[in-house]
């Protein structure tokens, strides 16, 4: 996890908006290519809607566990849970908030959204695909 966690930040800092980072982390297991993970994660980078939306790493991690359950558990099931664990980390859902944007107080970087976002699903991964 902590490989993923390293690689995720050095791609969000230089290439990669926060959703295509966490998507970029799984790319093995996901057996797409850099251009489809990046084509895929491209409209989430500051959230979705610019900072209006759900947090772009959570997004990106969602994805990531849709295409990798294996469980029979609906996946909406399963982004539910990964979200409500996600606020209880970062304290926030969606990226202005997080970023405080109208407030001026920061309540979870990018980077430690991307970190949160990766131990949820990876923790999630490991329960759900038993």
């Amino acid at each position: 996890m902590d490989n993923k966690i390293e690689y995720a930040l050095n791609l969000k800092h230089t290439r990669c908006n926060c959703a295509q980072a966490v998507i970029m982390a799984y790319q093995d297991e996901l057996g797409l290519t850099e251009e489809q993970i990046c084509a895929i994660g491209s409209g989430f980078g500051t959230g979705m809607g610019n900072t209006k939306g759900v947090c772009g790493a959570l997004i990106g991690a969602t994805i990531v566990a849709g295409l990798l359950n294996k469980s029979g558990v609906n996946t909406k099931l399963i982004a539910s849970d990964m979200m409500d664990r996600f606020i209880e980390e970062s304290k926030a859902l969606y990226c202005g908030d997080l970023k405080g944007v109208k407030t001026h107080q920061m309540l979870t970087s990018c980077d430690d959204c991307i970190t949160n976002a990766i131990k949820i699903l990876d923790d999630t991964l490991l329960n759900i695909n038993k």
